[in-house]
């Protein structure tokens, strides 16, 4: 694991939780866990030190999921995502966030033919202090 990722991830969910509330944001999902929800994915890191600095690149992925039939529902969380996370200085322990950007989001219906699955991707730089 990186030195980064965790301390990003628990930034993020600190952010997700008053934007999402009531929408549970999660870790890991249970078998019986109700609609809809947000997941914390995968990650991607890359070096992105300098001369004098460690840092990493963070390729960040957030899965939105509902059964609201339509697309209302998952769009509208996923514009709060984007909205809470977007260029917003969070505070990551142990490190400095230099930047935290959108980079696409794409959703579908799962082959089940009524979960719905978002998913967004964020790519952060990170320093350590």
């Amino acid at each position: 694991m990186s030195a980064a990722s965790w301390p990003l991830q628990v930034a993020i969910v600190a952010a997700l939780k008053p934007a999402l509330n009531p929408v549970p944001v999660l870790d890991d999902v249970s078998t019986n866990t109700a609609f809809p929800y947000v997941v914390i994915g995968e990650d991607t890191v890359t070096d992105w030190s300098t001369v004098d600095r460690d840092g990493e690149e963070l390729d960040t992925t957030v899965h939105v999921w509902s059964r609201y039939a339509g697309r209302k529902e998952i769009k509208e969380l996923m514009g709060k995502v984007k909205t809470a996370l977007h260029e917003q200085r969070l505070t990551v322990a142990g490190q400095h966030l230099v930047s935290l950007r959108f980079a696409f989001e794409t959703s579908f219906v799962e082959p089940d033919g009524r979960t719905r699955h978002g998913v967004i991707r964020f790519t952060g730089l990170l320093q350590s202090p």
